[in-house]
């Protein structure tokens, strides 16, 4: 293992909601084995409040949250990743950049909790939702023995655990 933390990027297409949660999920859990960041193909310019507030009730840190662009972990002198996640299904299809150090990268598939409809209960629920399923996924991928794995188990394993939780019809 290096010196340094495990740089993972979650991805999606606002960084508005899922992608945050992630980066605040794994920043606690993972703390000083990981480091996380979030980032957007075309981002919403502002976090959604429920997405907020539902990391403030839970007592994580939102200072970090800003919603930015994929294109700041690209240039030169960015963070290096090791591993870059997309947590929606159009950032998963769409043509990314080129990572430098190639990391590893997987699907982890959420449904959006911003376009939730009913009542606000039921819109808060979707984000309580999307919490759990990142956070079990997350929980999953920090117990990875990362150092005695190859490279195509280690691979094998981040696949699975995006299709462990299933996705909403």
């Amino acid at each position: 293992m290096s010196d340094r933390p495990y740089n993972v990027l979650f991805l999606c297409t606002g960084n508005s909601a899922r992608s945050i949660i992630a980066e605040a999920i794994l920043n606690r859990l993972g703390q000083g084995k990981f480091k996380a960041y979030s980032a957007g193909s075309q981002p919403k310019g502002e976090v959604h409040p429920y997405a907020l507030q539902l990391l403030k009730t839970l007592n994580h840190d939102t200072s970090f949250a800003r919603s930015k662009n994929w294109e700041e972990f690209a240039i030169p002198g960015a963070p290096q990743m090791d591993f870059v996640f997309t947590v929606c299904d159009n950032a998963a299809n769409e043509a990314c950049p080129v990572w430098p150090g190639q990391p590893m990268t997987a699907h982890w598939g959420v449904p959006d909790p911003a376009v939730a409809e009913g009542t606000e209960a039921e819109k808060h629920f979707a984000f309580d939702d999307t919490y759990r399923m990142l956070n079990n996924r997350i929980s999953i991928f920090i117990s990875l023995p990362m150092t005695s794995l190859d490279k195509l188990a280690l691979q094998r394993r981040l696949d699975e655990i995006g299709r462990d939780v299933p996705k909403a019809g």
